[in-house]
């Protein structure tokens, strides 16, 4: 099948209703000439001539009428419906109905089937804007009653507290010294959920800036598990955390020290607050993986459902809500550092086997990342 654009269709049909007359009027000369100077030799007159006359100029009108015809018809259809179908589907679309699809035009190799194609990426594009708007204001509402149950649920503790004091049920000083303590811890809790969610709403607004630096991750890894078993040992928590590398060496990433640091503290706090093992143990695995270097975050905890993992990294999800109210987690770790590290440019994930404990993993750019992929593209 022949692929014309529509320039080429319209110079074809001016052409052609200029050289189909002429052939029709040769033919119908020829026909009409046998007939008349041939077929009818022997009874030949001036009537005859004039009916001949008549008739080969009816014929030419006829010949015109339907060249006319037939190429406007062809025009018609191979260029001005496909044109008003289009137009319709942006009535369509303007009235807000983003189902009514152009695409049967788009198969088409010429100007009309590009403007097909283009007008129904952008009915697509619409759609997937659409879907991500609604899915924006689903999780804005969830994110709205989250933020609301999260926080009523330490006030309700600290008035409650507050209220036994008032009517004097902390009647002893070692109960007031109690009660006065957990009022403290709940509202450390509540401050510690504030400035997660003041920092979730920087990085999803994009207002967080990023201070990239070269950062050897060995070094930093070893202060970060340094600092975070301090803090373990303060809290009464038993275990260890590790780090082991895939090889020798220096592993230089590009990266903000503190977001980077905000983001491996969430996820080991992580592992550590649901972890159900009296001895905790956390490994650190960092392996080069060509323009990127990939860390592994392992626990031995008991593990998370498959079906669960896509859903661990949303806003105020929680795989077990009973356990995480326990731990009293805000739901945001993770999500944190999700953002962090994909404003770094890089990937997160989780794997999980049930009992045996999950892995949490990111990647970073290695420093020497750019200098490679222009060495490749040299």
């Amino acid at each position: 099948m022949i692929h014309m654009s529509i320039k080429q269709r319209l110079i074809l049909s001016n052409i052609a209703m200029i050289i189909i007359p002429i052939i029709g009027f040769f033919v119908i000369e020829i026909v009409l000439g046998y007939m008349m100077f041939v077929a009818w030799k022997d009874d030949f007159s001036s009537d005859r001539m004039q009916w001949f006359v008549q008739l080969r100029f009816a014929a030419m009108l006829v010949v015109l009428a339907a060249t006319n015809g037939i190429l406007t018809y062809y025009m018609s259809r191979s260029i001005i419906a496909p044109i008003r179908t289009l137009s319709h589907a942006t009535a369509k679309i303007s009235e807000g109905d983003l189902n009514w699809s152009a695409s049967d035009g788009s198969s088409r190799r010429d100007e009309l089937g590009e403007l097909a194609r283009s007008f129904e990426q952008m009915r697509l594009s619409l759609i997937e804007a659409r879907t991500k708007q609604r899915q924006y204001e689903q999780n804005r509402q969830e994110l709205v009653a989250s933020i609301s149950h999260d926080l009523k649920t330490p006030l309700t503790s600290i008035r409650g507290y507050v209220k036994g004091i008032q009517d004097g049920v902390a009647n002893n000083e070692q109960k007031l010294e109690r009660y006065l303590n957990i009022i403290e811890q709940t509202a450390e809790r509540m401050d510690r959920l504030i400035d997660e969610l003041l920092l979730y709403s920087k990085l999803d607004l994009q207002r967080q800036p990023l201070h990239v630096e070269p950062v050897e991750l060995v070094s930093f890894f070893h202060d970060c598990t340094e600092e975070l078993s301090y803090r373990y040992q303060l809290y009464g928590e038993a275990g260890e955390i590790n780090l082991q590398t895939d090889r020798q060496g220096r592993y230089v990433a590009l990266a903000d020290r503190d977001q980077l640091k905000r983001a491996v503290v969430n996820l080991v706090d992580n592992s550590i607050k649901y972890s159900d093992k009296s001895y905790k143990k956390i490994e650190i695995h960092l392996q080069d993986k060509d323009s990127e270097l990939l860390v592994e975050i392992k626990d031995n905890g008991q593990g998370i459902e498959q079906q669960q993992l896509p859903y661990i990294f949303e806003s105020f999800y929680r795989a077990d809500p009973s356990r995480s109210s326990k731990a009293g987690g805000s739901g945001l770790g993770l999500s944190i550092v999700r953002k962090i590290i994909e404003a770094h440019g890089g990937r997160v994930w989780a794997s999980s086997s049930l009992h045996e404990g999950t892995s949490l993993y990111f990647t970073l750019r290695k420093e020497d990342a750019d200098e490679n992929d222009t060495d490749r593209r040299g």
